[in-house]
């Protein structure tokens, strides 16, 4: 029996990525609550550059502003990195508020 997660949406690493600078207490199934620092985000996922110790996988719950609590699954590691794929897209008027709330310098954002 796999112990995996079994994602229905397909690996959609393609979108667009935005940095960001953002700490999280992630509830992880199994390990109770981790830190983790997100690098950059999209609509589908995010990566996290201190994710030693994530499976390929494994889910966490994370909060997130305007978003609020969301289910994402490990989806790829590499050495200290990992990146999650949320359980749901998120709505393109809810990501772009969300980008302006954790990335407030306008350069770094992607035009509109």
């Amino acid at each position: 029996m796999s112990a995996g997660a079994q994602l229905s949406v397909t690996d959609q690493r393609r979108m667009t990525r935005h940095p960001v600078d953002h700490p999280v207490i992630a509830e992880h199934f199994g390990k109770g609550d981790v830190r983790l620092h997100i690098a950059n985000i999209s609509a589908n996922g995010f990566m996290v550059d201190n994710g030693d110790g994530i499976g390929r996988g494994e889910r966490v719950i994370v909060r997130l502003p305007v978003i609020g609590r969301i289910e994402a699954y490990c989806i790829w590691t590499r050495d200290n990195r990992a990146g999650f794929q949320f359980e749901r897209i998120i709505r393109v008027d809810d990501f772009l508020a969300m980008i302006d709330t954790l990335q407030p310098n306008p350069r770094l954002r992607k035009l509109r």
